[in-house]
Protein backbone atom coordinates (compact mmCIF):
# COMPACT_ATOMS: atom_id res chain seq x y z
CA UNK A 1 0.00 0.00 0.00
CA UNK A 2 0.98 3.05 -0.99
CA UNK A 3 2.68 5.86 1.45
CA UNK A 4 0.21 8.62 0.61
CA UNK A 5 -3.07 5.74 0.77
CA UNK A 6 -1.51 5.43 4.59
CA UNK A 7 -1.30 8.79 4.94
CA UNK A 8 -4.88 9.62 3.72
CA UNK A 9 -5.98 6.95 6.21
CA UNK A 10 -4.31 8.49 8.96
CA UNK A 11 -5.44 11.50 8.22
CA UNK A 12 -9.14 10.32 8.27
CA UNK A 13 -8.66 8.50 11.66
CA UNK A 14 -7.55 11.85 13.57
CA UNK A 15 -10.29 13.52 11.65
CA UNK A 16 -13.23 11.48 12.85
CA UNK A 17 -11.72 10.47 16.40
CA UNK A 18 -10.58 13.60 17.20
CA UNK A 19 -9.12 14.70 20.92
CA UNK A 20 -9.03 10.79 21.34
CA UNK A 21 -5.98 10.66 18.91
CA UNK A 22 -2.41 11.99 20.60
CA UNK A 23 -0.26 11.16 17.38
CA UNK A 24 -0.43 9.58 14.06
CA UNK A 25 2.99 8.27 12.64
CA UNK A 26 4.04 7.18 9.62
CA UNK A 27 6.99 5.32 9.81
CA UNK A 28 9.49 2.59 7.82
CA UNK A 29 5.77 2.30 5.71
CA UNK A 30 3.83 1.73 8.68
CA UNK A 31 0.96 3.68 10.19
CA UNK A 32 1.18 4.21 14.17
CA UNK A 33 -1.74 5.50 15.81
CA UNK A 34 -1.20 6.51 19.42
CA UNK A 35 -4.54 7.16 21.10
CA UNK A 36 -5.99 7.96 24.97
CA UNK A 37 -5.83 5.18 27.07
CA UNK A 38 -9.70 5.60 27.98
CA UNK A 39 -10.73 5.90 24.57
CA UNK A 40 -8.89 2.60 23.37
CA UNK A 41 -11.98 0.45 23.11
CA UNK A 42 -14.01 2.89 21.81
CA UNK A 43 -10.99 3.65 18.78
CA UNK A 44 -10.64 -0.02 18.31
CA UNK A 45 -14.22 -0.41 17.34
CA UNK A 46 -14.01 2.41 15.22
CA UNK A 47 -11.30 0.72 13.55
CA UNK A 48 -12.91 -2.70 13.24
CA UNK A 49 -16.59 -1.17 12.03
CA UNK A 50 -15.73 1.99 10.01
CA UNK A 51 -15.61 1.11 6.12
CA UNK A 52 -12.62 3.26 5.19
CA UNK A 53 -10.82 0.84 7.89
CA UNK A 54 -12.09 -2.50 8.70
CA UNK A 55 -9.51 -4.20 10.23
CA UNK A 56 -11.42 -7.20 11.66
CA UNK A 57 -8.22 -8.94 12.95
CA UNK A 58 -6.43 -8.65 16.05
CA UNK A 59 -2.88 -10.28 14.99
CA UNK A 60 -1.07 -9.90 18.44
CA UNK A 61 -1.36 -7.65 21.78
CA UNK A 62 2.27 -6.72 23.37
CA UNK A 63 4.35 -3.88 24.92
CA UNK A 64 7.60 -1.58 25.11
CA UNK A 65 9.55 -0.74 28.52
CA UNK A 66 10.58 2.75 29.07
CA UNK A 67 11.55 2.43 32.82
CA UNK A 68 12.82 6.75 32.50
CA UNK A 69 8.67 7.56 31.56
CA UNK A 70 6.20 8.64 33.95
CA UNK A 71 4.17 6.09 31.85
CA UNK A 72 6.42 3.16 31.45
CA UNK A 73 4.81 0.95 28.72
CA UNK A 74 3.10 1.20 25.53
CA UNK A 75 0.37 -1.53 24.93
CA UNK A 76 0.95 -2.13 20.66
CA UNK A 77 -1.81 -3.49 19.02
CA UNK A 78 -1.33 -4.88 15.47
CA UNK A 79 -4.39 -5.15 13.24
CA UNK A 80 -4.91 -6.48 9.62
CA UNK A 81 -7.68 -5.36 7.05
CA UNK A 82 -8.83 -8.52 5.05
CA UNK A 83 -11.12 -5.75 2.94
CA UNK A 84 -8.07 -3.71 2.53
CA UNK A 85 -5.32 -5.84 2.52
CA UNK A 86 -3.43 -3.35 5.16
CA UNK A 87 -2.00 -2.76 8.86
CA UNK A 88 -2.40 -0.47 11.79
CA UNK A 89 -0.33 -0.63 14.29
CA UNK A 90 -2.39 1.07 17.56
CA UNK A 91 -0.60 2.26 20.69
CA UNK A 92 -1.41 3.30 24.79
CA UNK A 93 0.23 4.41 27.21
CA UNK A 94 -0.22 3.31 30.92
CA UNK A 95 2.16 2.81 33.81
CA UNK A 96 2.73 -0.09 36.46
CA UNK A 97 -0.54 0.78 38.65
CA UNK A 98 -2.51 1.63 36.48
CA UNK A 99 -5.20 -1.41 34.43
CA UNK A 100 -5.46 -0.74 30.27
CA UNK A 101 -9.25 -1.94 29.18
CA UNK A 102 -9.27 -5.94 28.15
CA UNK A 103 -10.03 -5.44 24.28
CA UNK A 104 -11.50 -8.90 24.38
CA UNK A 105 -15.32 -6.67 24.09
CA UNK A 106 -13.85 -5.99 20.55
CA UNK A 107 -11.69 -8.81 19.59
CA UNK A 108 -12.28 -12.04 21.58
CA UNK A 109 -8.66 -13.04 20.37
CA UNK A 110 -7.32 -10.59 22.78
CA UNK A 111 -7.62 -13.05 25.49
CA UNK A 112 -4.45 -14.79 25.42
CA UNK A 113 -2.16 -11.97 23.82
CA UNK A 114 -3.35 -10.12 27.30
CA UNK A 115 -2.30 -12.75 29.22
CA UNK A 116 1.09 -12.82 27.84
CA UNK A 117 1.10 -9.27 28.33
CA UNK A 118 0.47 -9.50 31.84
CA UNK A 119 2.94 -12.70 32.47
CA UNK A 120 5.67 -10.77 30.40
CA UNK A 121 5.10 -6.61 31.67
CA UNK A 122 2.85 -7.27 34.70
CA UNK A 123 0.48 -4.65 32.92
CA UNK A 124 -3.01 -5.10 34.06
CA UNK A 125 -5.86 -5.29 31.73
CA UNK A 126 -9.73 -4.61 33.44
CA UNK A 127 -12.18 -6.93 32.96
CA UNK A 128 -10.70 -9.18 31.60
CA UNK A 129 -12.19 -12.49 32.57
CA UNK A 130 -9.44 -15.06 32.93
CA UNK A 131 -5.94 -12.82 33.73
CA UNK A 132 -2.93 -15.02 34.67
CA UNK A 133 0.38 -16.14 33.80
CA UNK A 134 0.35 -18.15 30.47
CA UNK A 135 4.03 -18.70 29.63
CA UNK A 136 5.65 -19.14 33.03
CA UNK A 137 4.92 -21.35 36.07
CA UNK A 138 2.25 -19.93 38.42
CA UNK A 139 4.85 -19.24 41.20
CA UNK A 140 6.91 -17.50 39.10
CA UNK A 141 8.18 -13.86 40.34
CA UNK A 142 8.36 -10.61 37.92
CA UNK A 143 7.96 -10.01 34.49
CA UNK A 144 10.73 -10.93 32.44
CA UNK A 145 10.13 -8.36 29.61
CA UNK A 146 10.82 -5.49 32.09
CA UNK A 147 13.77 -3.76 31.75
CA UNK A 148 14.23 -3.80 35.35
CA UNK A 149 13.92 -7.42 35.66
CA UNK A 150 17.39 -9.34 36.53
CA UNK A 151 19.21 -11.12 33.84
CA UNK A 152 19.64 -13.90 35.84
CA UNK A 153 16.13 -13.81 37.37
CA UNK A 154 15.05 -14.26 40.94
CA UNK A 155 14.86 -18.13 41.09
CA UNK A 156 16.51 -21.30 39.42
CA UNK A 157 14.21 -24.86 39.57
CA UNK A 158 15.33 -27.95 39.93
CA UNK A 159 14.21 -31.56 40.74
CA UNK A 160 14.39 -32.74 44.69
CA UNK A 161 15.51 -36.49 44.32
CA UNK A 162 14.16 -36.53 48.21
CA UNK A 163 10.63 -34.92 48.02
CA UNK A 164 9.94 -36.17 44.19
CA UNK A 165 9.26 -32.80 43.13
CA UNK A 166 10.19 -29.60 41.47
CA UNK A 167 11.62 -26.85 43.87
CA UNK A 168 12.26 -23.21 43.52
CA UNK A 169 15.24 -21.41 45.51
CA UNK A 170 16.50 -18.07 45.19
CA UNK A 171 19.36 -17.51 42.43
CA UNK A 172 23.03 -18.32 43.68
CA UNK A 173 25.75 -16.88 41.70
CA UNK A 174 29.70 -17.01 43.27
CA UNK A 175 30.34 -14.10 40.53
CA UNK A 176 27.79 -11.43 40.01
CA UNK A 177 26.43 -11.91 36.35
CA UNK A 178 26.45 -8.21 35.72
CA UNK A 179 30.14 -7.54 37.68
CA UNK A 180 31.66 -10.04 35.51
CA UNK A 181 35.34 -9.24 35.81
CA UNK A 182 36.16 -12.00 32.95
CA UNK A 183 39.57 -12.70 35.45
CA UNK A 184 38.08 -15.48 37.50
CA UNK A 185 34.66 -16.78 36.36
CA UNK A 186 33.57 -19.21 38.69
CA UNK A 187 35.20 -20.16 42.24
CA UNK A 188 36.90 -23.55 42.59
CA UNK A 189 37.75 -23.86 38.39
CA UNK A 190 41.30 -22.70 38.25
CA UNK A 191 43.00 -25.69 39.09
CA UNK A 192 40.87 -27.96 37.25
CA UNK A 193 42.25 -29.64 33.38
CA UNK A 194 39.18 -29.95 31.05
CA UNK A 195 39.26 -32.08 27.92
CA UNK A 196 41.36 -29.96 25.11
CA UNK A 197 43.22 -27.85 27.88
CA UNK A 198 46.31 -30.51 26.89
CA UNK A 199 46.72 -28.84 23.65
CA UNK A 200 47.37 -25.11 25.22
CA UNK A 201 50.35 -26.28 26.76
CA UNK A 202 53.60 -24.62 25.78
CA UNK A 203 54.71 -27.10 23.07
CA UNK A 204 58.35 -29.10 24.56
CA UNK A 205 61.07 -27.91 21.70
CA UNK A 206 63.72 -30.81 23.01
CA UNK A 207 66.59 -27.47 23.81
CA UNK A 208 68.18 -26.68 27.22
CA UNK A 209 68.67 -23.19 28.67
Amino acid sequence: MSEQALKELGDHIAATLGDDVLKVELKHGELMVTVRRPSLIKSLTFLRDDPNCSFEQLLDITAVDWPEREERFEVVYNLLSYKHNRRIRVKVRTDEDTPVASAMPVYSAANWFERETWDMYGIFFSDHPDLRRILTDYGFEGHPLRKDFPLTGYVECRYDEDQKRVVYEPVRLTQDFRTFDFLSPWEGMTNVMLPGDEKAQAPDTGSKP
